[in-house]
């Protein structure tokens, strides 16, 4: 029998997060040790499917099945194509990130205060999301991907709810109340996506007799399982609804900002650059994969709604006055990029898309953990109460500009690849709503440079006259995501030659080819071609 390697990657960080919680509450420091320990052993393991994986192989590899709940067809199936061992990668890499630049964050808030920040909750819940997202990206049983898919709504909100962000400008109570206020609004936001979902979840059952995700591709390729044609379309919008709240999609978005406004920096890390790709990861497998016709039938709706969301969260992010409800909106934005990226139904734009849904994870963690470490400093996440940053913490001041360099897609770094690729595949089918979406990186340069002039340049604040530069730790959380924003920006190959063959795959479920060029070029042998 083949080592289970899947099912052992989601265990590992399972098994720590049970093993953290179980840490005594006066050895905080071991709990920290000990996620992190298991976040590394994540990552090797990551790193172990990536080496296994062939992209010139079958799509989906490293493939488990077992029987679950026979009763209903369910099957404990799992499997990888390119497009997952990316973003099991982009997971498992963030992970002790997350961690190192959460160390302090669920301390006790005062040491001779009798109540405590459950450390080891903390630090035990970002392992469970962790699990929870590796086997979604994984599942190939549609019944095992929903139970996943709703499941890490639970940890989520405890880390919203229970451990929010201490920089608040109003009384303790105050805090609390909009802390609980933005983890109900994701909790409800995500269950009425996801009640919606199960619903279409039981539908498609009950047309195709059973819940395995190659089963059914391979009977609607073969002939053998035509669903009508409404049927279909209703089953789509009960998926792409669960997966529009996740991503989030415009006018779906409204509970982002407030959670990742109320989190802790590597909490809203982990909100915006792990737990919503898999929503946008979910329509490249399940929608257009299940649901091939009713997806170009409602393609041309989609488009407009990314449209309005990389232009609206962009315009709202220039009005921000707080640093992490600006990011937020600015993750809408890219959202939007990368819902365009998957309906233009080119391979550049899918292949942009799955590209996008790496880069933004991590220009977004070095531009969010880098505010985190600078809100922690000045106790405030409001722009205007900063000023001459620069000056006083240098080293901070430079990571926080390449990291909002690369939100802006900057020439070099890694999300500029994404986003022409993005915008060139849109263009080469959909030429009006291509350069309608550049108005997006015209944004983009708005807020993120007046964000650092406003924090970073200009007189010293009184306030910030004494803050201190990164730390060792700091450094060695943000270096590395420096490094690889700078190396996919400048050999993005690496990932390309992963994820093409599954964007193939994806366009033929589809039934799509590339447009061919509307302009006739000169053939090396002097004969026309199209």
């Amino acid at each position: 029998m083949n080592f289970p390697l899947l099912t052992v990657t989601a265990a590992v960080p399972a098994v720590g997060a049970i093993l953290t919680a179980a840490v005594p509450a006066a050895r905080r420091t071991a709990a920290k040790w000990l996620a992190l320990l298991f976040s590394l052993a994540t990552l090797a393991l990551a790193v172990l499917i990536a080496i296994r994986f062939e992209p010139g192989g079958d799509r989906y590899q490293l493939t488990e099945s077992r029987p679950w709940i026979a009763d209903f067809g369910v099957r404990y199936e799992l499997g990888v194509d390119g497009i997952g061992v990316v973003l099991i990668g982009l997971t498992a890499l963030l992970i002790p990130f997350v961690i190192a630049a959460g160390w302090h964050d669920a301390d006790p808030l005062e040491t001779s205060s009798k109540r405590w920040r459950p450390t080891q909750g903390f630090f035990a819940l970002i392992l469970m999301v962790e699990a929870m997202v590796i086997i979604s990206f994984e599942a190939t049983d549609v019944f095992l991907f929903y139970i996943f898919f709703e499941a890490m709504l639970i940890p989520m909100y405890f880390l919203i709810g229970g451990f929010g962000d201490r920089a608040h400008s109003g009384s303790d109570e105050n805090a609390a109340a909009q802390r609980s206020y933005a983890a109900v609004k994701f909790l409800l936001y995500n269950l009425v996506g996801g009640l919606i979902m199960l619903a279409a979840v039981i539908g498609l059952y009950v047309v195709a007799g059973n819940f395995s995700l190659q089963e059914i591709t391979a009977a609607r390729a073969a002939g053998t399982l035509d669903m009508a044609t409404n049927t279909e379309r209703l089953l789509f919008l009960g998926f792409f609804f669960a997966f529009a709240v996740k991503a989030p999609l415009w006018p779906l978005h409204t509970w982002l900002p407030n959670a990742m406004g109320e989190s802790t920096a590597p909490v809203a890390v982990l909100i915006t650059a792990v737990v919503d790709k898999v929503g946008t990861f979910a329509m490249l497998r399940f929608c257009l994969g299940l649901f091939p016709d009713a997806s170009k039938w409602a393609t041309p709706v989609i488009l407009v709604l990314a449209l309005i969301s990389i232009v609206y969260g962009a315009l709202v992010a220039v009005g921000q006055r707080d640093i992490k409800r600006l990011v937020a909106y600015a993750s809408i934005s890219h959202f939007g990029f990368i819902i365009l990226g998957i309906f233009a139904m080119t391979s550049q734009g899918q292949s942009g898309a799955t590209l996008y849904m790496v880069n933004h994870g991590l220009s977004t963690a070095a531009l969010m953990l880098v505010a985190g470490f600078l809100i922690s400093r000045r106790g405030s996440r409001l722009i205007a109460d900063y000023g001459g940053v620069q000056k006083v913490a240098p080293v901070l001041a430079g990571t926080f500009l390449i990291g909002g360099l690369a939100t802006l897609s900057l020439p070099g770094l890694a999300p500029f690849v994404s986003e022409f690729l993005v915008l060139v595949g849109t263009f080469a089918r959909y030429p009006v709503i291509g350069i309608i979406a550049t108005i997006g990186i015209v944004l983009a340069a708005l807020y993120t440079l007046v964000l650092y002039q406003r924090t970073m340049t200009g007189p010293v604040k009184e306030e910030v006259r004494t803050m201190p530069d990164l730390h060792l730790r700091e450094m060695l959380v943000v270096a590395p995501l420096i490094a690889l924003l700078i190396g996919l920006g400048v050999y993005p190959k690496v990932l390309t030659d992963i994820v093409n063959p599954a964007v193939e795959h994806t366009m033929s479920d589809v039934k799509q080819t590339d447009p061919k060029p509307e302009v006739a070029v000169e053939a090396k042998n002097g004969e026309e071609a199209k």
